[in-house]
């Protein structure tokens, strides 16, 4: 009967040891699955392409309108302008440091975003160019224009601050660039501002 008990009292422990390494083993099986899938969503977020985007405000009485968009996908970051409300023909246009549109005159965003220390420039010149010398762009008879440019020299809301575009601004200016002047390029009023804003 002693034996039959003990037997018994084995097979039955032999099954609880068994239920609870199997038990163990889902739940370590869980914890990396659930670590995998969170993984897998970081990535995919990453993946995902970034935007922003600034919304123009007319300054110093302009009838200025526009909004500028910004994607950023692979290492590359591709901007889109639409403006609307200028005369026609050439004006600037160029990323500021500071994200601040609220003086009239649109002072308050600053000078050109220009991290790296260099001379102001024409976008890629061997002399050197601010990393928010966009340039300038050509309105049509109804004053519109849609300006667009790639580059893997800015990123939207990264941790480099000489790349990052997030918190600066876009300044639209009445005047043409001419490359040369400095620190800026003579490019007249700012009749337009708009703050870049990651969405």
């Amino acid at each position: 009967m002693k034996r039959i008990s003990l037997s018994l009292f084995l097979c039955a422990s032999l099954v609880f040891v068994g239920c609870k390494n199997e038990k163990k083993e889902k739940e370590e099986k869980s914890v990396e699955e659930t670590e995998m899938n969170a993984d897998m969503q970081e990535q995919e977020e990453q993946e995902m392409a970034k935007t922003a985007q600034a919304t123009l405000q007319a300054k110093n009485d302009s009838k200025l309108s526009g909004t500028v968009t910004f994607t950023e996908e692979d290492g590359e970051v591709s901007m889109e302008a639409k403006i609307s409300g200028l005369p026609e023909g050439k004006h600037a246009i160029h990323i500021h440091e500071k994200g601040d549109c609220s003086s009239a005159d649109g002072k308050s965003a600053g000078g050109h975003w220009n991290p790296t220390g260099e001379d102001h420039g024409k976008w890629g010149a061997e002399e050197g160019y601010h990393k928010g010398d966009i340039g300038n762009f050509e309105t049509d008879a109804e004053g519109n224009a849609t300006v667009s440019m790639s580059t893997d020299e800015w990123c939207i809301g990264c941790d480099d601050e000489n790349k990052n575009i997030v918190g600066k601004s876009i300044i639209v200016h009445d005047g043409v660039d001419d490359f040369t002047s400095q620190p800026s390029g003579a490019a007249g009023t700012r009749v337009g501002c708009g703050v870049i804003e990651k969405q």
